[in-house]
């Protein structure tokens, strides 16, 4: 969700009429700190622990919505994790990776909500993530998750959706601190070994050149040659944008990981675009499944031997009747509220469907620590409540999944 970067690249692309810098991968060891551009993706807090297994989104303008407070207290009725090694929360033995080429319909999962934030305080506790878990699968036909992060009380979420069946497409988080990378992609590999049966793909990065252009290439590059030379067996990418996949041009292009990953995972916001994009500035959200599935039509062009995934795509519930006009045109083109969150994600599964290609909705469970860069529809993109009893849209109707070969 952390489009401003993308947006820009937009503006300056359109308004030039210059084509954007293409790939010039950036291997970095280790930014020295003075030369390497300051974090904008996290509050700027002196004394509280990063969290980096979701970022704050603070890389638009507006800062925040959560204040810059010390020693965050656990939230209310929230137990603090007590860490174990990766081998007591394995549920079975260690053995390869199935393959997996079941048309996956999922929903994007961070435990993140009510009064929890992964910028400071207490982490998600086991028993909210099992409490979270139980109410996707009893009131949502979801039996896939995607997860942000492998660290910091997230990986029980492996050992938990395992025990429900549920599979999982698994983000090692990476971002701006590289000694945090390496922390983050020694537990990917621990959890992709642990779980195989259970996370079916793996990401290295989500969104990274979103948010930092080519300058953090290399911890990508890193992460992918890391968990090859460890021996993992699940299918390995970066996720980011189209826009990126495209190698931020028109017509679309390859990117350089193209050739090095062996999926595409890319992340498609019409809503977004209405607000930021000079080239497509006015998406209604009865245009939104139509909109995603020609960016996937692209994709696929482009990378013809790649399976590509639409690893994150949605419409906010609320605030209800609430519109931003883009930035360019003035227009007004989206329209919040629950009815079009339905159809959008509805329609958007029901068109992946006839193609048998696999999709992720962003997202499971609504996040009120989302900053006010995303203004007042920031807090409304689950299908599910962010608070308790976290109630969810039952009324969400999506064809079952398949084991069907996913085409190519």
């Amino acid at each position: 969700m952390k489009q401003l970067l993308l947006w820009i690249w937009f503006s300056v692309l359109l308004m030039s009429g210059q084509a954007m810098a293409a790939d010039q991968p950036k291997v970095v060891d280790k930014p020295a700190t003075a030369d390497q551009p300051k974090a904008v993706d996290k509050p700027a807090s002196t004394d509280q622990p990063k969290a980096v297994d979701k970022p704050a989104q603070t890389d638009q303008p507006g800062g925040s919505d959560q204040p810059e407070t010390e020693d965050q207290p656990a939230a209310e009725g929230q137990a603090e994790n007590t860490d174990k090694p990766i081998a007591e929360l394995q549920h079975k033995e260690n053995a390869p990776a199935i393959p997996f080429n079941e048309r996956l319909q999922c929903a994007a999962f961070s435990p993140y909500v009510g009064e929890l934030s992964p910028d400071y305080g207490a982490h998600p506790s086991r028993e909210l993530i099992n409490e979270l878990l139980d109410k996707l699968v009893e009131e949502t036909p979801f039996r896939c998750i995607m997860t942000y992060g492998v660290m910091n009380g997230l990986e029980y979420v492996f050992a938990a959706a395992e025990a429900r069946n549920i599979k999982v497409i698994a983000i090692i988080w990476l971002d701006d601190d590289v000694d945090v990378n390496t922390q983050s992609i020694h537990s990917g590999i621990e959890v992709a070994r642990a779980f195989p049966q259970t996370i079916v793909k793996l990401s290295c990065g989500s969104e990274v050149r979103t948010r930092h252009g080519n300058a953090f290439d290399g911890e990508i590059t890193r992460c992918i040659d890391s968990l090859r030379q460890a021996g993992v067996t699940q299918p390995i990418t970066t996720i980011d944008t189209w826009w990126e996949w495209c190698n931020r041009s028109r017509p679309c292009r390859p990117s350089s990981f193209g050739k090095t990953v062996d999926w595409i995972g890319t992340n498609i916001f019409p809503w977004w675009e209405n607000k930021h994009s000079a080239i497509f500035p006015c998406t209604t959200a009865k245009k939104a499944p139509d909109f995603h599935i020609a960016r996937l039509k692209e994709l696929r062009k482009t990378y013809p031997k790649k399976d590509v995934i639409l690893t994150e795509f949605g419409w906010p519930n609320g605030p209800a009747g609430g519109t931003e006009y883009n930035i360019h045109t003035r227009q007004h083109c989206g329209v919040a509220g629950k009815k079009n969150q339905l159809s959008v994600v509805e329609q958007t599964f029901k068109k992946l469907a006839k193609n048998n290609w696999s999709g992720v909705v962003f997202e499971a469970f609504s996040e009120n620590w989302k900053p006010s860069n995303e203004g007042s529809f920031g807090s409304y993109w689950g299908i599910c409540e962010g608070t308790p009893p976290y109630a969810c849209a039952k009324e969400l109707k999506i064809s079952p999944s398949n084991a069907s070969p996913s085409k190519k």
